[in-house]
């Protein structure tokens, strides 16, 4: 039933605990073979096809480990969930490459962490915003970081957010977009149609009080799926 089957379709469908982009980025780097040659992620499936992946080993990064403080609300020897403060950012990158959440959590956790998708992203298997206050949950072992990639790939996982918003929303509501990488502003995001790029985004919210002018409104906001600055 998978003959014509794109081979990136076709994998993220079956190996859960793996993004498809990572999949994708396994078959460019010649890491998926079928029948015994490299193929392209737009490969067809062909009835007999053998498929053969090598995941590579997770390759260090200089993390440096700094003690910052953590508010930290629960920890055993699978998980962590920490309280992340607004202006905090979760893992080095490009401009922010000391300071950040994954930086505290190297120093608190020693060797306690588990690598994601074949580079060390210390025990991070969802992110929130730099400005973005709210739990996050951090695997402490590899089996911990599957199941909780697994659960959040199958929507398990319930988010909700607090969130004051300009002007009198309805009581209640939806709101169903498809975002996708802004097409001349490349580091913000935009409503896109999938045809271009935008992936669907669902949020819904209950307004739970305004100010008496109703210029100010405080929802509680739930994200459904996870696109960036959903």
């Amino acid at each position: 039933d998978a003959v014509g089957k794109r081979i990136d379709k076709f994998l993220s469908e079956n190996l859960r605990d793996f993004s498809r982009s990572y999949l994708q980025t396994l078959i460019q780097d010649g890491n998926v073979t079928v029948n015994g040659k490299n193929v392209k992620s737009n490969y067809k499936l062909n009835a007999g096809d053998i498929i053969a992946i090598h995941v590579p080993e997770g390759k260090e990064q200089e993390i440096a480990a700094e003690d910052i403080p953590l508010d930290i609300l629960y920890e055993d020897e699978d998980i962590i969930v920490v309280n992340k403060p607004k202006g905090m950012v979760v893992h080095p990158a490009a401009g922010h490459t000391s300071g950040t959440l994954v930086n505290a959590l190297m120093y608190h956790c020693k060797d306690h962490l588990s690598g994601i998708n074949g580079e060390l992203r210390p025990g991070i298997v969802h992110r929130l915003d730099k400005d973005t206050s709210g739990l996050l949950l951090v695997a402490l072992t590899e089996p911990s970081r599957l199941a909780l990639s697994a659960a959040f790939a199958r929507r398990e996982v319930r988010k909700e957010y607090l969130a004051l918003v300009s002007g009198l929303p309805p009581e209640r509501g939806e709101c169903r977009e498809a975002l996708g990488r802004h097409p001349t502003a490349k580091i913000k995001m935009a409503v896109l149609p999938e045809a271009r790029g935008g992936k669907p985004a669902h949020t819904a919210w209950t307004r739970l009080w305004h100010t008496p002018d109703k210029r100010v409104s405080l929802l509680a906001v739930r994200i459904h799926t996870g696109r960036t600055h959903q």
